[in-house]
């Protein structure tokens, strides 16, 4: 019992100090193969209307696209 213990709390250890390095780096998490977006495949629900959240998002993108590409003809 007492081997247990002294492996369980080793890996208790490095888990904990993997979870500090973690955080210190300050990066999000991500794949290592980049998910759906590189088969292919926008969202992960297989429904022909998207979410009202990804329809504000994908509303929200494309307003800001459309200000960035305007031309200011105040200035011409």
């Amino acid at each position: 019992m007492m081997i247990f213990l002294i492996s369980f709390g080793f890996f208790l250890m490095v888990g904990a100090a993997m979870a500090v390095g973690y955080i210190f780096q300050n990066k999000t998490l991500a794949g290592s193969c980049g998910g759906l977006a590189s088969v292919g495949i926008d969202k992960e629900c297989n429904c022909d209307n998207p979410c009202e959240k990804r329809q504000e998002r994908e509303k929200k993108a494309a307003l800001e696209h459309n200000l960035q590409n305007r031309i200011d003809v105040a200035n011409l």
